[in-house]
């Protein structure tokens, strides 16, 4: 497509700086956030506090004031009332355009004050004439006002749409105008515009031509049509998903396509001495699902084309030692296999649990992670050049440019949903003496996870399930309760930790603040330690080093420590069997996924485990819908 080379370097510079658009198409579809209505015209009696609206009136007394800041007011009279009009910020020749008796359009949101109506900084359109006005403003042709516009700093002029149509309202940048963008877009070159839908598929698909569709987003739209350009659901907007979606479907076909071209080391079906070492080494017995979901690993891996498989089962369904195993299988066949986790906590724990298994069936693995020291590093950069680490397991630091792999021939990556495309494919890198080999690669995740589903339906990937647990893992019991009964939880925790149990309590979710999200995990552990004088509390969260992350959970999984408070560093990973008990703060502010996942932290050991939800009111009619199907269903598919 076309370079922004027609507009002036200053906005090309600032439009691709600033929002990303660096071509005409890009432009095109830099589509509206939301649309106002600024041609439906209010009256004074129309007036609601604090609600934006349009009038049409006629100037009265301008006046400067100095005190007690610098603003200019004006008055506008409106229908035999009146209207203030003030500006705290403004540029020169404002005052000498308000000219007493002229004609004006004004938008904004109107406040009640003690000496009446004003609007502070209101969009304005300037008419010689008042029947002008308001017939081009209520007029249903589509041509643009033709008017003169001003706001009170040139780059964050407002925006006009057509005569009678919607006000598009833009994510934009300093610099650039609203008006700029639909100016833009009947700038543009036909080919941007161009349908690429054959004509035979509008007999089967009720969509709108893709230029009616960007000129109507783009402000050629009416009133009465804002709720459904505002919630997506017009036409012009289906139109636009649809092709997103064809293109994704198009982009995904081509990326297999791709891909089945591409070279991967071929691996022997079989499981070689050190798999069999590592099955034989387990303390429990694979189940029909963990079994078959093997088999499809060895049969893929065992192809001259790259795997792209996700193995995908519910929380504590053994996904796990089913990568261990392929990594076992990858090494047997003489290749490194890479293990990346999106948090430190949860690379600490595979590698804890899994490394004594490695060691017994002959495996040397190694870590890498971003709190790594520096001759650690440098020492298992170099052991992993040289080949002599079979499997590294790490974060997102196993992607950095620093680290090489002697062969590596298999990319495990847990949580996958947690990870960038770009990450992902960052992995897939073999090595120096072998640039036209890709490594196969297994994905991870728990079912209720909708971008996982979307991906997987989308086609792009092959899918193993695990459908059942591992014998011995004991449901978990989920309570409901309300926020109003904290003391008589308090007084059951102690019973709990008295017997010996472990407890996790996992603090409210806070997403526009970490900080408060931090400090409502203080303010909790504080209130533990008040109401249970003796136990051993510890907290957890993620302003935390890496070191005093590990050292927390270490002290926990030893039972050094009964009670554990935490932030949602600890959804993923965490595996301590005798933690039997957790308390989900607030939980009515988690989705289904975390708190699913949250869930999943107890259940580990043969101990009944419970999960208590603890709701604040008033509770939201999707708030208990949310819970009782947590206490309803342990199922994560089902969910």
């Amino acid at each position: 497509m076309e370079e922004l080379q027609s507009l002036p370097a200053r906005i090309a510079d600032k439009v691709s700086s600033g929002l990303g658009l660096k071509r005409w198409i890009d432009l095109v579809l830099h589509l509206p956030a939301r649309y106002q209505d600024e041609a439906t015209l209010s009256t004074m009696a129309d007036l609601v506090d604090n609600t934006r609206a349009s009038l049409v009136g006629t100037l009265g007394e301008c006046t400067l004031k100095d005190r007690p800041r610098r603003q200019l007011l004006a008055q506008l009279e409106v229908d035999g009332g009146c209207i203030q009009l003030r500006w705290l910020h403004f540029y020169p020749g404002l005052q000498a355009r308000l000219t007493e008796g002229g004609f004006i359009k004004v938008t904004g949101v109107t406040r009640r004050t003690r000496g009446g109506w004003e609007i502070i900084h209101p969009k304005m359109v300037f008419s010689p004439d008042a029947n002008d006005m308001i017939g081009a403003i209520t007029s249903a042709t589509p041509s643009l006002i033709d008017a003169t516009e001003t706001n009170a700093t040139e780059n964050d002029a407002p925006n006009t749409a057509g005569a009678g149509r919607l006000t598009p309202v833009y994510p934009a940048t300093a610099g650039v105008r609203q008006t700029d963008f639909a100016r833009w877009v009947k700038q543009a070159p036909t080919d941007c515009l161009q349908d690429l839908l054959p004509d035979d598929w509008y007999s089967q698909l009720p969509l709108p031509r893709w230029k009616d569709s960007l000129l109507t987003l783009h402000g050629d739209a009416t009133p009465d049509t804002a709720d459904a350009l505002n919630d997506r659901t017009h036409p012009a907007w289906q139109r636009i998903q649809f092709d997103e979606l064809l293109a994704q479907q198009i982009a995904l076909k081509r990326a297999r396509v791709n891909r089945t071209q591409q070279t991967a080391p071929a691996m022997s079906e079989r499981p070689g001495p050190r798999a069999q070492a590592l099955l034989k080494a387990l303390p429990f017995t694979l189940t029909a699902g963990q079994q078959s979901a093997l088999q499809e690993i060895a049969a893929d891996m065992s192809q001259t084309r790259p795997m792209q498989r996700l193995l995908q089962g519910d929380v504590g369904s053994g996904k796990t030692v089913i990568a261990a195993l392929a990594c076992a299988h990858a090494a047997d066949a003489g290749y490194q296999s890479a293990f990346m986790a999106p948090t430190e906590i949860l690379a600490q724990q595979h590698r804890l649990k899994l490394a004594p298994l490695f060691e017994k069936a002959g495996l040397r693995c190694g870590g890498l992670l971003g709190s790594t020291p520096k001759r650690e590093k440098e020492r298992t950069l170099t052991a992993l050049a040289a080949g002599e680490i079979d499997i590294i397991i790490g974060t997102h630091a196993l992607i950095e440019d620093t680290v090489q792999f002697r062969r590596l021939g298999l990319a495990v990556i847990d949580e996958q949903h947690r990870f960038g495309v770009a990450q992902r494919l960052a992995l897939l890198k073999v090595d120096a003496d072998h640039a036209e080999t890709v490594a196969h690669q297994l994905m991870m995740s728990a079912t209720p996870i909708p971008r996982t589903l979307a991906q997987t339906y989308l086609a792009d990937l092959d899918v193993s399930s695990l459908t059942e647990k591992p014998p011995g893992r004991q449901p978990i019991l989920t309570k409901l309760i309300s926020q109003k009964r904290r003391e008589a939880l308090y007084r059951s925790l102690q019973v709990e930790l008295a017997a010996g149990k472990q407890v996790y309590w996992v603090c409210p979710l806070i997403e526009e603040s970490e900080a408060l999200q931090l400090q409502a995990a203080e303010q909790t552990f504080a209130e533990l330690c008040d109401a249970m004088p003796g136990a051993r509390i510890a907290l957890v969260h993620g302003r935390l080093s890496a070191a005093e992350k590990t050292d927390v959970m270490d002290r926990f999984s030893r039972n050094e420590v009964q009670l554990l408070v935490s932030t949602t560093v600890i959804e993923v990973g965490v595996d301590v069997p005798n933690a039997s008990l957790m308390v989900i703060e607030h939980a009515e502010r988690f989705g289904l996924a975390q708190l699913h996942q949250l869930r999943g932290r107890v259940g580990r050991g043969s101990e009944a485990s419970v999960c208590i939800l603890l709701f604040g009111d008033p509770l939201s009619w999707t708030g208990k819908q949310r819970l009782v199907a947590m206490r309803d269903s342990n199922d994560g598919f089902k969910l």
